[in-house]
């Protein structure tokens, strides 16, 4: 199965239906397949085929999505920019996937005309919007898709082993490593996301999280498949999101943790008529219980949570219940929901010791999650290296320790490089969060270890309390050591305005260890 067959498939079906909301503008499935094949076919005339990489600097829009499609179509592979990295961390990725073509927004003008400066195998821009002065070999993506028409223009001999995307994240030589992604990788994810979230053409999907990191980019797929509607928001302003959602009528979603984290504390969330939506995903991260609580006290719908890695394509588990969970007492529900979840359709998930042995299904002994599958990436862009060290006998190792239980539901206790070794004890940093979450004057909490002359590591918290919230470093350690081990709970609270994000949204944790790294003395 290969990406053009998505779009050929609800154009035949859904041709006169509205497919996408994006700033005002709407287009139909017809209309949308049109402006597809128009970019696919003025990117053909630039010399670009099967193979060749286009990179995308955009924010969430119209253009994105018909980006997507168009560069499947002649079987060249698409390179997702994160927007917020600087023009040096810009210009690597350029470099070491090749791309020739770049499609940016005007907003980044000044990044656009830095990375052209550069030395790159940049020969082409295409513009959204309004922006800077011209560069040479530029092009307005406007005037693309009113000059140019006609059918699709699919790559012969296009196969679903060869590469549709290529994502870039943050590699173990802290040089970003571009994660290859397949069309089966692609297709097979869709239709499993399909089955499992029953996605039909009653769908109405927001795209919130930003459409280069796959937290939402695999919906592009999934929704186009079964006829969907894409609604996007290009910036993630709480109060504008929920009156989209409540104007468009969106019915599912996923979003990163924090921004769900942030939805649900907006004041004036309960104001908006929500009643249209039936699930609200949340990936990217691990999310606290008591943060769950709020999601479906505000939604007043099916939550489900998600677990993943751009490797893989990403979902690997759902919270979904099984049928046997869904005659449970409400709250031993919530506690399967609340979990990272079951093996995803597809895949196949394992948690091993050191040895590689299987864990006990006794929900305490932790292992390492590894994964194999149809969705599964088949290693890195140019690190055979760093692809020898994560695939093991065609088995991807996350890196994520996990419990999992009798039912077969695991649950992330922290990543491996992020657990902490205090006193020699392990102390797992999502269930210190955990807790933290529960307490009413905190919005956002990080844990990392420090180093420690005593202890070897000290249990750190950096914490963002909700506005006009008032608590101190001893009251929120007190409170966590009612709560758990003693051990377990923060020597330190750091009290901060505002906690480092990744370009998805996440919580950076990298970065706030970075800052409490100096040993000592």
């Amino acid at each position: 199965m290969i990406i053009p067959f998505i779009l050929e498939k609800a154009l035949s079906l859904y041709s006169g239906k509205e497919a996408v909301v994006s700033e005002g503008k709407r287009f139909t499935y017809g209309q949308f397949a049109d402006r597809t094949y128009g970019l696919a076919g003025f990117l053909r005339s630039k010399g670009i085929g099967k193979g060749d990489r286009v990179a995308i600097l955009l924010q969430n829009s119209h253009e994105y999505l018909e980006s997507y499609f168009a560069a499947a179509q002649l079987g060249s592979i698409l390179v997702p920019l994160n927007y917020r990295l600087s023009p040096p961390e810009l210009e690597f990725i350029l470099k070491d996937s090749g791309a020739r073509v770049l499609i940016a927004g005007g907003r980044f003008g000044e990044k656009i005309e830095s990375l052209f400066r550069r030395k790159t195998d940049l020969t082409c821009l295409i513009r959204t919007g309004e922006g800077s002065q011209p560069l040479p070999e530029f092009f307005d993506f406007e005037e693309i898709i009113r000059a140019r028409s006609g059918g699709p223009l699919t790559s012969p001999g296009l196969s679903d082993d060869d590469l549709a995307q290529i994502y870039y994240t943050s590699g173990t030589t802290g040089l970003p490593k571009g994660v290859m992604l397949s069309h089966r990788n692609i297709c097979t994810h869709a239709l499993a996301a399909i089955a499992e979230l029953k996605l039909d053409d009653r769908d109405n999907w927001i795209h919130v999280a930003p459409l280069f990191h796959l937290a939402d980019a695999w919906a592009t797929f999934a929704i186009t498949w079964v006829g969907g509607k894409h609604i996007l928001s290009p910036d993630f302003d709480p109060p504008s999101i929920l009156s989209l959602m409540q104007r468009e009528g969106v019915t599912i979603t996923n979003m990163i943790p924090t921004m769900l984290n942030i939805l649900v504390n907006t004041k004036g969330v309960e104001s908006h008529d929500l009643s249209s939506m039936r699930a609200i995903l949340s990936g990217g991260a691990s999310i606290a219980p008591d943060v769950v609580k709020k999601i479906i006290e505000t939604f007043k719908c099916e939550y489900i949570q998600t677990y993943g890695m751009t490797e893989t394509s990403p979902y690997l588990t759902v919270s979904i219940l099984k049928e046997n969970l869904t005659r449970l007492p409400e709250e031993d529900q919530f506690h399967y929901r609340a979990r990272t979840g079951r093996p995803f359709l597809g895949v196949q998930l394992k948690v091993v010791r050191e040895d590689g042995r299987e864990v006990k299904a006794n929900n305490r002994e932790v292992g390492e999650i590894i994964v194999r599958g149809d969705s599964v990436t088949k290693g890195y862009w140019n690190r055979p290296q760093e692809t020898a060290e994560a695939i093991k006998g065609g088995w991807l190792y996350t890196g994520d320790l996990a419990v999992v239980d009798k039912e077969g539901y695991v649950n992330i206790v922290d990543r491996k490089k992020d657990m902490i070794i205090t006193g020699g004890e392990n102390v797992y940093s999502v269930e210190v969060e955990n807790i933290l979450y529960s307490h009413p004057s905190l919005l956002e909490a990080a844990v990392v270890g420090v180093p420690d002359a005593k202890w070897g590591e000290a249990v750190k918290a950096v914490v963002v309390l909700k506005p006009g919230a008032e608590v101190t470093e001893a009251e929120l350690i007190d409170y966590c050591k009612g709560h758990i081990a003693h051990y377990k709970a923060p020597k330190t609270v750091d009290f901060v305005s505002e906690l480092p994000k990744t370009g998805s949204g996440k919580i950076f944790k990298k970065e706030i260890k970075e800052r409490y790294s100096i040993s000592p003395d």
